[in-house]
C-alpha cells in the first residue's frame, strides 16, 4: 500500500535552523526517565547496520505494507498522486526529479544499461505525472534493472545521499537518539525537502516554535512530541497524506513507551494492519 511521496524540488542537504525559546510541549507522553530501564545507557545511532535494517524494515511497512523491504528494488507503479512513477526501495518518482538522478547515476556507472535509454523521457516528464516515453516498457525494464547488483547499490547510494545522510545527520545535530533520527528520516522520505509549507524544514521549524530540541537545553521526549504534531499538520494538507497512523500507531507509540534508542522488540500499526520486530 504505497502512498506517501514527497514534494517536487528534492534537496540533497539540511539546513540548521534556529529555535524560537518558547513553550515545552505537552507533558502528556511519558518521559523515558520515569522509565527506567528501557533507557538505554549506551546510545547507538540509525548508521549502526542493524539499527538502519530496522528504519528501512519500518519505512517499507507504511510505503509497501511488508517489511522485506530489500524486495522493493523491483517495485514500480503509478499510485495517481500526479507525481508519475513511483518506484524502488524508497519511492523514486519520475515527476520529481530523484528517479532521474538515479538512473543518471546507474548509467554512469554501468554505461548501456536497460534504463539508459529512458534517461532522455524521465528528463522530459520530470516535473510531470506523464508517462510519455515510459510507459509498460519501462516498468519492464525496470524490474530487469532492480536484478542487477549495480542498480541495487545505486538504489542504495542515492537513498542515503538525498534522504537517509541529511536526515540522520540534522537529528544528531539536534542531539536526538535513533528515535528521532528516524522520525527525521520517515519525513525526508514522505515530504521532501523542496522548502514548500510541507517540507521537512518547514516541518522542523514549526516544531523548534513549540519546543528546544535537545541540543538547545531541551527536553528530547517534548520536542519530539512537537515535531510529530508539526509533521501531522504537514500530512493533512494533501489528501495522499491524509492517513497519520504511521506518527499515531508508529512512532507516537514507540515515543510513549520511552523508547528513544528504537530498541527492539518493536510493535506497532501502520494504516491498521500490524507489524512486529522481534530483534
Amino acid at each position: 500500500m504505497r502512498i506517501t511521496h514527497r514534494l517536487v524540488g528534492l534537496a540533497t542537504a539540511v539546513t540548521l535552523v534556529a529555535a524560537a525559546p518558547l513553550a515545552l510541549a505537552s507533558s502528556a507522553y511519558a518521559h523515558p526517565a520515569a522509565l527506567g530501564s528501557t533507557v538505554a545507557a549506551a546510545h547507538v545511532d540509525l548508521t549502526d547496520p542493524h539499527k538502519k535494517d530496522i528504519a528501512m524494515q519500518l519505512v517499507s511497512s507504511a510505503e509497501n505494507s511488508s517489511l522485506d523491504w530489500k524486495a522493493q528494488y523491483k517495485y514500480i507503479e503509478d499510485i495517481k498522486d500526479g507525481r508519475g512513477y513511483t518506484a524502488g526501495i524508497i519511492g523514486f518518482c519520475s515527476g520529481t526529479g530523484d528517479m532521474l538522478d538515479l538512473v543518471e547515476l546507474y548509467a554512469q556507472r554501468k554505461p548501456g544499461n536497460v534504463l539508459a535509454k529512458y534517461l532522455p523521457a524521465l528528463r522530459k516528464v520530470n516535473g510531470t505525472e506523464s508517462h510519455a516515453g515510459l510507459g509498460s516498457a519501462f516498468e519492464k525494464d525496470w524490474a530487469t534493472a532492480a536484478k542487477d547488483a549495480a542498480f541495487k547499490k545505486a538504489q542504495d547510494d542515492e537513498r542515503d545521499r538525498v534522504y537517509f545522510n541529511p536526515a540522520v545527520n540534522q537529528a544528531k545535530a539536534d542531539g536526538l537518539w535513533a528515535l528521532g533520527q528516524f522520525a527525521y528520516y520517515d519525513t525526508i522520505v514522505m515530504h521532501g525537502d523542496g522548502g514548500d509549507r510541507d517540507s521537512f524544514s518547514s516541518i522542523r521549524k514549526n516544531a523548534l516554535k513549540k519546543a528546544k530540541p535537545p541540543s538547545q537545553g531541551g527536553d528530547q521526549v517534548a520536542y519530539l512530541n512537537a515535531f510529530l504534531d508539526a509533521r501531522k499538520v504537514a500530512m493533512k494538507h494533501e489528501e495522499a497524506h491524509a492517513d497519520t497512523s504511521r506518527v499515531d500507531t508508529e512512532q507516537r507509540v514507540f515515543l510513549r513507551a520511552g523508547n528513544l534508542d528504537l530498541n527492539p522488540p518493536l510493535s506497532w500499526k501502520v494504516y491498521g494492519d500490524p507489524f512486529r520486530i522481534d530483534s
